[in-house]
């Protein structure tokens, strides 16, 4: 029961309390540019989630194996060279070039599946799915995960990392498609000339952060909802 709590706690907590986009402000390069259909705009959320879980499962199995203080691998690499097994050995100094490499091979396999299958949606992405490699998002959950694999008290298995990552895409495609919803309405409205672009783009973008402010608070109704109904 507990188990199911946390997970729908980090799922909500990514995807509308702390949304990466209008909480963290981290992904508003493509949030920005590709929002101005909803259609572009979906396309590219259901790209970034499917690269953020493809990415967050390679890094936590990485770094759960390889690159956290007291990971097994390098232990038994160590025990195996005939080092002191009192030494700790901590990678962790390593996480940013191997998560990088991820997030870049991930995008590079969705690169190629749209190009094949989806020619027009490929094109009209244009620039901006290259663009998802340097997605600080999908670098923000991979950091994320690393962060509470190194707390012992909060040792994170592949579920949570997974739940986080899925949320995480999720509250990222809801945020795009809702901006390139109001993007597409804007066009009809006689915005004023100085506003106009990105101008008005990010004035709406602060007015949606500023919404999602309200959702503060809304894990713990969940946590007490479910340990009601489990109970």
């Amino acid at each position: 029961m507990d188990n199911l709590v946390t997970l729908v706690q980090i799922f909500f907590g990514a995807a509308l309390i702390n949304n990466f986009v209008l909480h963290y402000f981290v992904g508003i390069c493509p949030f920005l540019g590709v929002s101005r259909r909803i259609d572009t705009a979906f396309g590219m959320g259901c790209a970034v989630t499917f690269v953020i879980s493809i990415a967050s499962m390679l890094s936590w199995t990485f770094t759960y194996f390889v690159l956290r203080p007291e990971a097994p691998l390098p232990a038994w690499l160590w025990k195996l060279a005939g080092g002191d097994p009192s030494v700790q050995i901590d990678l962790s100094v390593l996480s940013y070039i191997m998560y990088i490499f991820v997030i870049a091979s991930s995008v590079q396999f969705v690169e190629m599946y749209v190009r094949k299958f989806f020619p027009k949606l490929h094109k009209s992405f244009g620039v901006f799915l290259p663009l998802i490699t340097t997605n600080c998002a999908i670098l923000f959950a991979c950091l994320e995960i690393l962060k509470q694999l190194q707390d012992p008290t909060r040792l994170w298995g592949l579920a949570e990392a997974l739940t986080l990552a899925v949320g995480g895409g999720a509250g990222f495609t809801m945020a795009i498609v809702l901006m390139a919803g109001i993007r597409e309405e804007l066009e009809l409205c006689n915005v004023p000339k100085p506003l106009k672009g990105a101008g008005i783009t990010l004035i709406v973008a602060g007015i949606m952060a500023m919404a999602f402010m309200g959702f503060a608070g809304v894990d713990k109704g969940i946590q007490n909802i479910l340990a009601a109904m489990l109970n």
